[in-house]
């Protein structure tokens, strides 16, 4: 297989290069080159200018604001944006319910929804995983009971990232208690956040931040019309958001930005006199994980290789398993390497007192604290998604056939 771009997706990847540098703020790319998380303005900001240019969802059908490209040009955007950095497109707007919507939605979801998706009208969240239901999806207990031209909700969801800026969740819910398999009495809903009943409390993460959330449920009435799909084939159409979640997830450009950032940082802080790049053994860490960057980047070709195949079959490629299992490995690798290269600088924030009281500062340069908070953040990147453990044993049926 031929691994070098033709000349016309050389010049496309300049044509991407160049609008990133020119339309992301400055403020907004160091936030990200050092680590700082994103405020919602920043997302939904960038997000409008993709739109605007018709670049918010390289992967969607051009009839729903699609760009039309082909798999490798989609690739070569998706990494120059992470290389850049900029902040990337709200993923559950963009690659997960929106292609739900256009793949088995109907005609006024479609006409309703996806304009709003692209723009970010309404910001999204995922109503998955339960507090006994994470890798094991199927067993979980929120449940819709029909009443008339609504269903009736009840339940819980965990981990639900987000939400706190969330105007829609789309959730799995039990429709049919009695299915022979839990599989087979899920659907798919669309719920405004806005409808009374529903609660979303704080879960505070290990890093200090609240990124995720619980979401509760209590007599939620949610219109007929916003079941997407058939009643109780949610889980074939999570099965499929899933599939394009695992292929994003392996963030190669990200990695290779991160790589940059801590060859960077290396030649600046000192181990025994002088720069850590020139500690040998640092440098065999920096190599295997570039080289391992490089091995997952061939096999991300290969699964591009293979997409028309897949996709004329209606189904990701089972290989994208393997891209988030080493993917999430490779992100929590090069976390744990800039720990290393920032020390004790990258303890988090210590409080200092000032004039106007107690702040909290960094103890170290500026670019080193979020250090420490990116490596524990990062921890989750192998569960999320479904957990490395799942993703072996799709692997071990659908690929080795076991």
């Amino acid at each position: 297989m031929d691994l070098r771009f033709t000349e016309e997706e050389r010049a496309f990847r300049d044509e991407v290069r160049a609008f990133f540098h020119a339309n992301v703020d400055p403020k907004v790319r160091e936030k990200l080159l050092d680590g700082e998380g994103m405020e919602k303005e920043d997302i939904v900001n960038w997000q409008r200018t993709l739109n605007a240019k018709g670049w918010a969802a390289p992967a969607w059908p051009v009839e729903y604001g699609g760009t039309g490209w082909d798999a490798m040009k989609q690739y070569i955007f998706l990494e120059e944006m992470q290389k850049t950095p900029a902040p990337q497109p709200l993923a559950f707007n963009i690659n997960m319910v929106g292609p739900v919507i256009y793949t088995f939605g109907n005609a006024a979801q479609k006409a309703h929804y996806l304009p709003r998706i692209l723009n970010i009208d309404d910001w999204w969240c995922q109503g998955f995983s339960e507090p006994g239901a994470g890798s094991d999806l199927a067993s979980l207990k929120t449940k819709a009971v029909r009443d008339g031209d609504a269903y009736i909700v009840n339940g819980q969801k965990t981990w639900t990232t987000l939400a706190q800026h969330a105007d829609w969740i789309f959730c799995l819910v039990r429709t049919d208690p009695s299915a022979p398999k839990p599989q087979m009495g899920i659907s798919f809903l669309l719920i405004d956040m806005k409808t009374p009943g529903i609660e979303v409390r704080p879960i505070v993460t290990i890093d200090g931040g609240r990124e995720i959330n619980e979401v509760f449920f209590t007599d939620v009435r949610v219109p007929a019309e916003n079941l997407v799909g058939e009643e109780n084939r949610g889980w074939d159409y999570a099965k499929f958001l899933l599939g394009h979640e695992r292929v994003n997830i392996a963030r190669i450009g990200m990695s290779k930005q991160k790589l940059a950032r801590i060859r960077e940082l290396a030649g600046k802080e000192m181990s025994r006199g002088a720069p850590l790049i020139d500690d040998p053994r640092f440098r065999e860490k920096l190599a295997q994980i570039e080289i391992d960057l490089k091995a997952l980047e061939i096999t991300q070709m290969r699964v591009i290789a293979n997409e028309h195949k897949y996709a004329a079959q209606g189904r990701p490629d089972p290989a994208s398993s393997i891209l988030k299992i080493r993917g999430s490995e490779l992100q929590q690798a090069t976390t744990s390497l800039m720990m290393e290269v920032m020390g004790p600088y990258a303890m988090p924030y210590a409080e200092a007192h000032a004039p106007d009281g107690w702040n909290e500062l960094p103890i170290g340069p500026d670019y080193a604290a979020p250090a420490s908070p990116a490596y524990f953040n990062f921890r989750k990147v192998s569960i999320y998604g479904g957990s490395n453990e799942i993703q072996k044993n799709i692997i071990a049926k659908a690929v080795l056939g076991l």
